[in-house]
């Protein structure tokens, strides 16, 4: 590390956290944070186990005892911490303990249902909720939308065909459309009356293209009664072979629990035993993701190695170490093994494309991530390693650029609005278009390897100004929210030489209205659903550090970035953390939210050490 002399609380902060993100460090070189989720994912584990016939008492009564630890006084659960209550969630979480063993009538689970009968009942819970209920018994199959195998067949480039979902869509579906087939079910010895409220919450759409769907998910629930039987075999047959295909080593499908779980929902119910080599797999790689402590047992719903180590290995490098630190060394040699040599689904839009990039976890392969790519391209670039594997990355990067200028997590011109009206997507993003934040690490990446002013990164810049909101902000698709996408808008700018831009400037004038008056930032999640919350919440160390990297980039050295830093050295811990309860992370804008566990300790020392290096720390 640079010899920094310890004297400001900036620098003794910054030393602190360094110190502890070294501590943090697993010893084959890479970090990974825990990533906390709400209680479905667990609550959906016990359902599955069910099914399978798979419940195990000691188990199930840990993954009761973490979901009765989220619950609120009101007897609610939420999405996210601090969170309004949910009432699919509080339905998923009541059901868990039903089958845990909690009675009824017990005043934690009175509580819970009768927030679930007044939020609507059991009726107006999302779609996902009563797949989950029909597995057990609970809900009748043929009241849910169809999702017939049958779109396995279309050709790809189809409006409705299956690459026109975003990949975690699109994996899940494929898995779904097997359970709406075959409609698997595993009773379970009790009923649901409580939370049910007698009453059709349903709504005639609005939407045109809303009630056209609506109409043909009435023909195709009038064809799944009588399908073509030689048309549904070959469906199946294709869809079986896709999922199948599409495995990743470590067990998962894409590494995320939704098309993981009900992949193998969707093949046992076609025949497959537990001890078939891809069921066994999979159930073996569900136990990875899997923690067990003194809280109780929970599922994550996806793991974050390779992003946490290239977003640790650039906080290091910007706090001071060298590339020949042990710690820079190790972290990026792990990294250049991840690299992705394969094509995957990215494949359909990009035919011509050689293969390049990283994923997001240990084992998603088939899905490179075009934002871990870009993260990886400036960490491997500035530690002196990889050289190859990132010349090929910005090759397959750059080649991902969407029509409109911008980048997309994981696929090209993503785009199309009808899967939204499809019947059964009531829960979450279903396609995956370009992002302010994604498109902004991509620049970032792109001005580092000097090629600003190549045609590719000129249109993304213009993307991007076309992006920023009127009050100066930008929106954050995979992080909360404004001040998460401000903060990654600004570096970019800056280092495409806009600097001087007056978007540069409103952005800046949009963060020093928002800071709180304790000096730090925050932004509650129900920003993405109501406006009036954009740039409001309680301070946190991770939205903290991301305005103040937008700061620093712009150039700021007054009172607003006194404060926030001071706001950092005051909140870290003796040993080097910083407390972060609070969601931070984006799954689904509006419905699904992460605790990335190690935001709270790279971005704050990646912002100090900006900061403190350059001679403004205060």
């Amino acid at each position: 590390m640079t010899a920094v002399v310890a004297t400001t609380p900036a620098q003794q902060a910054l030393e602190r956290g360094v110190e502890r993100l070294l501590a943090l460090q697993h010893p084959d070189g890479l970090w990974k944070g825990e990533l906390e989720t709400n209680v479905t994912i667990d609550s959906e584990d016990l359902f599955l186990r069910h099914y399978l016939g798979l419940l195990d008492a000691g188990q199930t009564q840990a993954t009761a005892r973490w979901i009765r630890s989220r619950q609120r006084e009101d007897g609610s659960w939420a999405t996210f911490y601090g969170g309004p209550a949910d009432l699919s969630t509080t339905a998923e979480a009541y059901l868990a303990l039903r089958i845990a063993g909690d009675p009824p009538d017990a005043a934690h689970m009175r509580s819970a249902a009768e927030l679930v009968r007044d939020a609507g009942g059991i009726e107006a819970s999302r779609v996902f909720t009563r797949m989950w209920l029909s597995l057990l018994g609970l809900w009748s199959w043929d009241e849910l939308p169809v999702l017939p195998p049958e779109q396995m067949l279309l050709p790809a480039r189809a409006p409705l065909s299956i690459y026109s979902f975003g990949c975690w869509a699109r994996q899940t579906i494929v898995a779904l459309q097997l359970a709406t087939a075959l409609q698997p079910a595993r009773r379970v010895g009790f009923g649901i009356d409580e939370l049910r409220t007698g009453r059709d919450p349903a709504d005639a759409p609005e939407d045109a293209w809303a009630r056209v769907f609506g109409l043909l998910d009435r023909a195709l629930h009038r064809y799944q009664r009588r399908p073509v039987r030689a048309l549904r075999t070959r469906a199946l047959r294709a869809a079986e072979r896709w999922v199948v295909e599409r495995q990743e080593a470590d067990g998962s499908w894409g590494g995320i629990q939704p098309p993981w779980v009900w992949s193998i929902v969707g093949l046992v119910a076609l025949g497959y035993p537990l001890d078939h080599p891809v069921i066994a797999r999979g159930l073996r790689g569900l136990d990875t993701f899997t923690i067990e402590d003194d809280l109780g047992r929970r599922v994550e719903a996806c793991q974050s190695p390779v992003w946490d180590t290239a977003l640790a290995l650039i906080a290091l490098l910007d706090a001071g170490l060298e590339p020949g630190h042990r710690a820079v060394e190790c972290s990026a040699s792990w990294l250049v093994e991840r690299e992705i040599h394969i094509r995957g689904d990215w494949r359909v839009r990009r035919p011509k494309l050689a293969p390049g990039g990283f994923p997001f976890e240990f084992a998603n392969d088939n899905y490179p991530d075009i934002d871990d790519s870009a993260e990886i391209v400036m960490a491997l670039r500035r530690a002196g390693q990889g050289a190859d594997a990132v010349d090929r990355a910005v090759r397959w990067i750059v080649g991902m650029q969407s029509k409109n200028g911008g980048w997309a997590a994981f696929d090209v011109d993503n785009t199309s609005p009808l899967p939204a009206k499809l019947p059964f997507c009531d829960f979450g993003e279903v396609t995956d278009p370009p992002s302010a934040d994604v498109t902004a690490h991509v620049l970032e990446a792109l001005a580092l390897e000097g090629l600003a002013e190549r045609t590719e990164t000129q249109r993304g810049v213009e993307y991007l100004l076309g992006e920023q909101e009127r009050d100066g902000s930008w929106f954050g698709r995979w992080g909360a929210n404004h001040v998460y996408g401000t903060g990654a808008a600004v570096p970019a700018l800056v280092a495409c030489g806009l600097g001087a831009h007056e978007s540069v400037s409103r952005a800046v004038a949009w963060l020093e209205q928002v800071q709180n008056e304790d000096g730090g930032f925050g932004e509650d999640l129900r920003s993405y659903r109501d406006s009036a919350w954009r740039g409001r919440g309680e301070s946190t160390a991770s939205q903290t550090a991301w305005a103040l990297l937008a700061l620093h980039a712009a150039g700021r050295r007054g009172v607003a970035v006194e404060r926030a830093v001071r706001w950092l050295a005051e909140t870290q811990a003796e040993d080097g953390a910083w407390d972060e309860p609070w969601f931070t992370g984006t799954g689904f804008p509006g419905d699904f939210y992460l605790n990335y566990h190690l935001y709270r300790q790279v971005f704050p020392v990646s912002a100090l050490g900006r900061i403190v290096r350059s001679g403004s720390a205060p």
